[in-house]
C-alpha cells in the first residue's frame, strides 16, 4: 500500500502535489488532511503550509489475496495464490504444504474463507464479484461428490416415497444438487430454512412442492 505526505500552500495544492508524485487520482486514493495549513500575516508572515497524507487504495483483488495469505499465515498454512478471473467471477486456487487445514472437513473452512473473502474483495470494489476458492481440486471432486449424493438420495426418495432432507450446503453447492436432478421426472427438489442452516429437499413428485433456490 503506497502512502505518502506532501505539503503546500493551500490543502488542494498539496492534494495534487501527492496526486503528482503517486501518478494516480482522487479516486483512487484515501486523503487525510493533516494540517490546513495558515496563510499569514500578507501571505508571508507566520505562513505555516498544509499537509496531507495520500494514501492508495488496493486493488480489491490484490487486498482479498493478502488476506488470505495472512489468515492462512496465522493457521500455521502458509499458501500461494493464483488468481482466474472470468466477468465477474474470480476464482483463486490455494497451494500450499498444509493446504488440508485450509479445506477443512467436508470442505468447511475453505468455504468459510471464501465467504470472508468476498467480504472483503466487494469492500472497497467499483462492482459485484463472486468469489470462489478452490484447493487441490477440491471443488470438482466435491461437485462429483454431491452429484452422486444427489442421484442416490434422489431414488431414495422415490422407493420410499418420502421427502429427503440434506444436510446444511452454500447455495452453489445446493445450485449442483438442482441443477443435476432437474431432469429428474420423479421427483423435485427445493430449499428450505435460512442460512447458515439452508438445504435442500428431496420429493417425490406427487408432492406438491416449492422448487427455488
Amino acid at each position: 500500500m503506497k502512502q505518502i505526505t506532501a505539503t503546500g500552500q493551500t490543502v488542494e495544492a498539496a492534494v495534487e502535489s501527492a496526486l503528482a508524485q503517486l501518478n494516480t487520482s482522487k479516486d483512487q486514493t484515501e486523503i487525510q488532511i493533516v494540517d490546513e495549513g495558515k496563510k499569514g500575516f500578507l501571505g508571508i508572515f507566520g505562513s505555516r503550509p498544509a499537509v496531507v497524507k495520500v494514501t492508495m487504495k488496493m486493488d480489491p483483488i490484490e487486498e482479498a489475496v493478502t488476506y488470505l495469505k495472512q489468515v492462512a499465515k496465522g493457521l500455521g498454512a502458509p499458501i500461494e495464490v493464483e488468481m482466474k478471473q472470468e466477468g465477474k467471477q474470480i476464482q483463486l486456487i490455494l497451494t500450499g504444504e498444509k493446504i488440508a487445514l485450509l479445506i477443512g472437513k467436508r470442505g468447511q473452512t475453505l468455504n468459510s474463507l471464501q465467504y470472508l473473502t468476498q467480504l472483503v474483495i466487494n469492500r472497497h470494489a467499483n462492482q459485484f464479484f463472486n468469489v470462489i476458492l478452490d484447493a487441490e481440486d477440491y471443488r470438482t471432486r466435491r461437485n462429483e461428490t454431491l452429484m452422486q449424493l444427489a442421484e442416490r438420495l434422489a431414488q431414495k426418495a422415490v422407493r420410499t416415497g418420502r421427502e429427503v432432507a440434506l444436510e446444511p450446503m452454500p447455495a452453489y453447492e445446493r445450485k449442483v444438487i438442482h441443477t443435476a436432478l432437474m431432469g429428474n421426472k420423479k421427483i423435485k427438489t427445493y430449499s428450505n430454512g435460512a442460512d447458515p442452516y439452508r438445504h435442500i429437499v428431496i420429493a417425490p413428485s406427487r408432492k406438491t412442492v416449492k422448487t427455488d433456490l
